[in-house]
């Protein structure tokens, strides 16, 4: 069946007025329009999902509802009554709460201290009556977690049940998803998604936002997609099409949504790792040749931000055996260490300030604070690291260092601006897209890449994969990805990490096995059972 018209309320939303209606909103940065005349109801008891491209104006709509931003036209009606948010506190007093994918809880206090950290009317609450507090409100929504457990000592899954037992203790009536699985197991999914369904039979509304669209298929009530800022399509439970008809509305063009992955002749190692240990790491063994993909699984906070960073330069091995491109750690990047990480911060040694072409490039999961520079264009950004490629002695030829930024952009396909745009004007998903850009710009023969696709759509993500898979000619690539399908979609090999060490490297029919990686993520290996 397909879709009504996008001016029309959709006939199976129910006569139930909306919680919260957005009318003819409309925001724009510069010359850029994130979101024009949108119009858009929540309603209780229901899971709206918001699917589109990067860029396309998802999370300024949702910031606006958050009170982050301010509309330049438009207007907010909740329960039928117009509504002004200057802030994040106004939203959340109105009934509407945001759970962002970075989470804000003090590792210090238990899960009851966090949850009503600020929110109490009295004075002093003894533990006792915080963890019965707490703890029926996570039973009242089938949100599992210890109360009086320390928020350091918990998984990712279980922190964001305190960040979302926050909203509901402060009466959130709206709650906002952004990517809400990006740090979860396959598990820890399953029970967010029965969490929400929980919280949606109590009439909560809830909006989710996500580019995985099979969990968009799972979970969602309704969807509603955009393009370049305006709503192009909406769908019920009734009308909404198969997952390769929402890829192809959300981009304009048919998507595969899979890869074919030729094989390719293993050549050299180029990177092993030998009994590495110190900073969360325990005896890690891993090898890495030209022509193969070797991804790195788990949960985030697990040990693969010290292991990125020690292949990457950006800290000194403490234990084990490091090499790259058969030099050791120190012959590779010198004995200094720099005390910040950053793109301007590189290490440097042997292969010294020439080393930007033919080496290793680093494509960091942290987008905004170590890969670019907000307040820089997008060709200086693209200098960072390919300086010494545009310079003859002490001249930079800027013009060809401009001509190779425009190329980038055409290529991967980076909206929002131009070569002399500021970096922090672009979305998160096109700032990925220009690091991606850039770094494969240097022909590496060894690519670390750290969440290369988190925050993507899907077109995208299909660019990225390929461009992955095509650069095995010539490097090898050490993939770190929370993303299950994403390493049996590329790799040859999965190395599955869980608490500084590797569960287990799996290859062959083992490493599509998709129970068997969750569980092992999880730091069970059931064939030891």
């Amino acid at each position: 069946m397909m879709p009504e018209p996008v001016a029309n309320t959709l006939k199976n939303a129910g006569a139930e007025p909306p919680l919260v209606h957005l009318e003819n909103i409309s925001k724009s940065f510069g010359k850029v329009h994130a979101n024009k005349d949108i119009t858009l109801d929540i309603r209780p008891g229901r899971i709206l999902a918001l699917l589109g491209e990067n860029g396309a104006g998802k999370s300024t709509l949702m910031s606006i509802l958050a009170g982050k931003l301010h509309p330049d036209s438009g207007r907010i009606l909740v329960n039928g009554r117009p509504a002004t948010f200057d802030s994040p506190g106004a939203a959340i007093r109105a009934g509407i709460g945001m759970v962002y994918q970075h989470f804000m809880l003090v590792d210090a206090m238990t899960v009851a201290q966090n949850v009503l950290l600020g929110q109490s009317d009295k004075f002093f609450l003894s533990p006792k009556k915080m963890n019965e507090q707490v703890g029926a409100l996570a039973k009242e929504y089938g949100l599992a977690v210890n109360p009086s457990a320390r928020v350091a000592n918990l998984s990712m899954g279980e922190r964001q049940r305190v960040e979302i037992l926050r909203l509901l203790h402060r009466k959130s009536e709206v709650l906002i998803f952004d990517e809400p699985t990006t740090v979860l197991t396959p598990a820890e999914s399953d029970q967010l998604f029965e969490a929400l369904r929980s919280m949606s039979a109590l009439g909560k509304a809830v909006v989710f936002i996500s580019h995985k669209l099979p969990e968009v298929l799972a979970i969602a009530d309704e969807i509603a997609i955009l393009r370049r800022g305006e709503i192009v399509d909406r769908f019920g439970p009734k009308d909404t099409p198969s997952e390769a008809e929402l890829a192809r509305r959300m981009v304009g063009r048919e998507v595969l949504l899979t890869v074919d992955r030729e094989p390719v002749e293993p050549g050299e190692v180029v990177l092993e790792l030998e009994q590495l240990s110190g900073d969360g790491l325990q005896g890690v063994d891993l090898t890495v040749r030209q022509g193969e993909i070797v991804a790195v699984a788990g949960v985030a906070g697990n040990g693969q931000k010290p292991l990125v960073e020690i292949i990457s330069g950006l800290r000194e091995p403490k234990g084990g055996t490091v090499r790259l491109m058969s030099r050791t750690w120190k012959e590779y990047y010198g004995s200094r260490r720099r005390a910040r990480p950053g793109p301007d911060t590189r290490p440097e040694g042997p292969l010294g300030r020439g080393a930007w072409k033919g080496a290793l490039s680093y494509i960091p999961e942290d987008r905004k604070g170590i890969a670019t520079m907000q307040n820089l264009n997008l060709v200086d950004n693209v200098l960072l690291t390919t300086r010494q490629g545009f310079s003859r002695w002490f001249f930079l030829s800027r013009g060809h260092a401009v001509a190779a930024t425009e190329n980038m952009v055409k290529e991967f396909d980076v909206r929002g601006g131009g070569p002399e745009t500021r970096a922090g004007q672009l979305s998160g998903g096109n700032l990925q897209k220009l690091v991606l850009a850039r770094e494969f710009y240097r022909e590496p023969r060894i690519i670390v890449a750290e969440q290369p696709t988190q925050g993507l759509d899907v077109a995208a993500t299909e660019e990225v994969w390929a461009q992955l898979l095509a650069v095995r000619e010539r490097a090898g690539v050490l993939l770190v990805t929370n993303d299950l399908n994403e390493s049996i979609q590329l790799a040859d090999r999965i190395a599955v990490m869980y608490r500084g060490r590797f569960m287990d490297v799996l290859e062959g029919e083992e490493a599509r096995d998709v129970d068997l990686l969750g569980q092992l993520m999880a730091g069970v290996d059931p064939r030891k059972s």
